[in-house]
């Protein structure tokens, strides 16, 4: 009996891993513009930079979801990090505060940051496999 060779089949782009970029990307760059408007009338210019900074976030949290996993624990926990320090000192750039504050407020969110993301990444990689259950004999 000869079998069949199975055919590939071309599968659908996959939205797995899309929705926390995305969303974290649309609600900073709404606020980002928010900063930016000051209370005057909506401009281009501050439409323009909130869907930069959108696509900017959502790009850069995409990338660390995907590729992250190659790199070391500690490294991984760096780049969320700096990630996360950036964003924040750059929204608060926007608010018209000094430049001292804003370093100082982007790193202490960038230390909470890298040292969550560390015990997270060191208490969640090479966990064992659940043991098999016992039956009673």
């Amino acid at each position: 009996m000869a079998a069949h060779a199975a055919v590939p089949t071309r599968q659908p782009m996959s939205t797995h891993g899309l929705g926390l970029p995305v969303t974290l990307g649309v609600i900073y760059g709404f606020y980002a513009a928010f900063l930016q408007r000051d209370g005057g009338a909506i401009t281009w210019g501050q439409v323009l930079l909130g869907f930069v900074s959108a696509i900017v976030l959502a790009g850069a949290t995409y990338a660390l979801r995907r590729g992250g996993r190659a790199l070391p624990r500690e490294l991984r926990a760096a780049a969320w990090a700096a990630l996360a320090g950036v964003a924040m000192g750059f929204l608060v750039s926007l608010s018209d505060t000094s430049v001292l504050s804003t370093v100082i407020l982007a790193l202490v969110v960038a230390a909470c940051m890298g040292g969550t993301a560390f015990y997270w990444f060191y208490t969640h990689e090479d966990t064992p496999a659940r043991p098999p259950a016992r039956t009673a004999s």
